[in-house]
């Protein structure tokens, strides 16, 4: 069974690096918003992997929950503020 969780391990290691590596070359804004998101959450799960349950814990309360609702609020905003300068 330990073959298993080493896969586990492996597929959590490329999925971060994936989610990185996309991350870092979307042009959109929303876009980066859902790969911070799941960024976070997928660390979150890298932490429980590594026996960090409160790491992984504050990781996805405060690194993917809290700071994604503020990355997209502030998105709305953004957005709303750039359709009423392109109407006026």
């Amino acid at each position: 069974m330990a073959w298993a969780a080493w896969i586990l391990d492996g597929v959590v290691v490329v999925l971060l690096v994936g989610l990185a590596l996309r991350l870092l070359h979307t042009r959109d804004l929303f876009e980066a918003i859902v790969l911070f998101v799941a960024y976070g959450l997928t660390l979150a799960l890298g932490w429980v992997r590594v026996g960090a349950a409160d790491l992984a814990l504050a990781e996805a309360a405060l690194g993917a929950g809290v700071t994604g609702a503020l990355f997209l609020n502030a998105w709305r905003r953004l957005s709303d503020r750039v359709e009423e300068d392109a109407g006026a």
